[in-house]
């Protein structure tokens, strides 16, 4: 599945892929209530990219955050960031990836968009491996789950395991699957 995301990605042209996942569609809205606080992601060159749905729901006044790892093997938590547009409030966390720094305050979303390796039309997922989002989602049950994924990442079925968070919904370039019931 990863080999078969690298070589999509690859495919698209920088402006196609620079015209996706601006804005969320518009059945999205019953699952992001008016005052959510909005986790996002970091995305990865390969991963479905979330940063203009953080300056999306900044300029409509959510509160944002993103993972931040005070380790390797530190759980994941969310912590506020409020510069999606110059990203100055971002330091290089345990992982390689920017994360908002020490001093910003923890928030727990509402919702929280994923990334993913996989998923299924019913809402499966098959995350990067890690099991921090599951983990987190477990610590957090009242928080929605929402995928971003490239269309590609579609599969008939996964390995699951009693662990694993089902997502609430799915978005992709040129679809929206879900709500799941």
């Amino acid at each position: 599945m990863r080999s078969e995301r690298k070589i999509h990605v690859a495919a698209l042209p920088a402006v196609t892929r620079a015209l996706l996942f601006r804005t969320p569609p518009a059945p999205l809205a019953a699952l992001v209530p008016d005052d959510a606080i909005i986790g996002l992601y970091r995305a990865t060159p390969l991963e479905a990219p979330a940063g203009n749905y953080a300056k999306y729901y900044i300029e409509r006044g959510h509160r944002i955050a993103l993972p931040r790892f005070a380790a390797d093997d530190a759980p994941m938590e969310f912590a506020t960031h409020c510069d999606p547009f110059g990203e100055t409030d971002l330091e290089n966390g345990p992982f390689g990836l920017k994360q908002p720094g020490s001093e910003a305050p923890v928030l727990v979303p509402d919702v929280v968009f994923v990334p993913l390796v996989g998923f299924t039309d019913s809402g499966h997922r098959l995350g990067q491996g890690g099991g921090h989002y599951d983990r987190w989602l477990a610590r957090h049950p009242g928080s929605t789950a929402i995928g971003l994924a490239w269309d590609c990442q579609l599969a008939d079925s996964l390995p699951t395991e009693e662990h694993d968070i089902p997502l609430s919904a799915v978005v992709t370039p040129t679809r929206l699957y879900g709500p799941f019931a």
